[in-house]
């Protein structure tokens, strides 16, 4: 059995052109496998596969739905080293990264197992007319799930688990530097007895070109994306013609605050995870650090010092911290917000240039003094180089901090709770971390404001993504 063709309907299967395409080992740019690319042929059989298994799947007792979910957590949990290892071959994450991830992406099936029996409606009198209203939540219909490569597992499992919860089908489209992850994840899901159809695969070069197809089929009512802001508005443009419901989780610019009176040693290592998780390579990842004046020079050092002893190299080998990129345009993206900052008058206090070598490499890196002016300020690094900067007004870093057209996460380090919690409401972000650097969690709403996104994943919101509220207005 081939595990790297289309899985359409349970069955493994060539896309009908015979397309294929190489995913690259970001460590040694080497061709670790040949993938099946789709095309929109293919995707009109996932469709058809997705519209006969989901009439059969939504009128499931939500019990039984959920006890499939959890059985997927259990077999996902004991396989982690296997989904592990495979991540870190198509991704470059060092191990403990992608074990972490794994775990991370194995939690949302016994999240959402429990979510499944808690689809809660409502029943009350209208006030004025003495009506009984009746509200229940259904499944939305037929979802599109399109995924990106720095998370291969979990940002699959983020939106497969609520989707399945909720009643629904899916057709993932993963991403062509990492579609193996995901195609790994579907013997998994048939063992765990997720019947034929319900969830398909499709990679493809043409992911453009599928998914908009896909947006115009009726049958979609659901599209769930993970991604960049530029290519999230695109796709809500092609989920306007059938008015498809959208989740969009997109682009992010975080700011790190680091008060006066935070403690320092708590402040460095929230820092480091919220900056180097997954190499940087994350929508969650500190873009932006302000480090009060008053704690600069000790936050500075101890940071740089942390990040110095991390260690370079393919994520396969132990003792590895920090793997490769994800590709060769990533990591010159990443070198070119360096080379700006540094013109424009920023100090490197550690790393700054590329090794030789074969791999998408680039080092642990810090930034000091850097100017507003600097383009990774505005920008997303997704890489592994932290951009300090020094505030010395409150009201200063607040709006520093908020001018920016995104609004995912931000990260906060205060001793003062009145204090804190008072600049976490002020912050223009849909999520804050308060004294500590990571947010991702299944059971809390992931998501963004402004043009960081529409919608929530985990929680009990990223259940109700996946569902139609109908209202029955009734007397008995």
């Amino acid at each position: 059995m081939d595990f790297t063709n289309l899985y359409i309907d349970g069955n493994w299967r060539e896309a009908a052109s015979s397309e294929r395409f190489d995913v690259i080992n970001p460590a040694t740019e080497e061709v670790i496998a040949s993938v099946a690319s789709a095309d929109t042929a293919d995707a009109d059989l996932a469709l058809d596969a997705a519209e006969r298994a989901m009439a059969e799947w939504q009128a499931k007792k939500p019990r039984e739905r959920s006890e499939i979910l959890r059985k997927a957590w259990e077999l996902m949990t004991a396989r982690l080293d296997d989904f592990a290892r495979l991540i870190t071959l198509e991704n470059g994450k060092a191990r403990a990264d992608a074990m972490g991830e794994a775990t991370y992406a194995a939690e949302f099936f016994r999240w959402f197992a429990e979510e499944a029996v808690r689809a809660d409606g409502l029943i009350t009198h209208a006030p004025a007319s003495g009506a009984r209203i009746v509200v229940q939540h259904k499944p939305a219909g037929i979802s599109v799930l399109v995924t990106p490569w720095n998370y291969p597992a979990a940002m699959g499992t983020r939106k497969i688990a609520p989707a399945l919860a909720a009643g629904c089908a899916v057709i993932i489209k993963p991403a062509t530097e990492t579609p193996l992850t995901m195609l790994a994840l579907m013997p998994l899901l048939e063992e765990a007895g997720v019947p034929k159809g319900l969830v398909n695969v499709l990679p493809s070069r043409h992911s453009g070109r599928i998914v908009d197809h896909m947006l115009h089929d009726p049958r979609v009512r659901v599209v769930s994306f993970t991604g960049s802001t530029g290519v999230g508005r695109t796709l809500l443009k092609s989920a306007a013609d059938q008015v498809v419901k959208p989740a969009m989780e997109l682009g992010g610019n975080a700011p790190l605050l680091v008060f006066e009176d935070a403690d320092i040693d708590k402040a460095v290592a929230g820092a480091m995870l919220a900056k180097m998780r997954n190499l940087g390579e994350a929508c969650t990842a500190a873009n932006r650090f302000y480090i009060h004046e008053k704690v600069s020079a000790e936050f500075t050092e101890k940071f740089t010092a942390a990040m110095a002893a991390l260690k370079l190299g393919n994520g396969l080998e132990d003792g590895i911290d920090v793997g490769p990129l994800v590709n060769a345009s990533t990591r010159d993206k990443v070198a070119g917000f360096v080379e700006d900052a540094v013109s424009k008058g920023a100090k490197i206090e550690l790393g700054g240039s590329r090794p030789n070598g074969k791999g998408f490499f680039y080092p642990p890196t810090v930034l000091s003094n850097v100017p507003e002016t600097a383009d990774c300020v505005h920008d997303e690094i997704f890489g592994p180089v932290a951009a300090l900067q020094t505030f010395s007004d409150e009201e200063d870093v607040i709006r520093r901090a908020n001018d920016t057209e995104y609004g995912l996460v931000a990260y906060v380090f205060s001793e003062d709770m009145k204090r804190a919690m008072g600049v976490c409401e002020r912050l223009e972000y849909g999520m804050v971390g308060l004294n500590r650097g990571l947010v991702s969690d299944p059971a809390a709403p992931f998501g963004g404001v402004k043009q960081s996104g529409l919608g929530r994943e985990g929680g009990h919101e990223g259940m109700l993504e996946f569902m139609e509220t109908q209202y029955i207005s009734a007397e008995w």
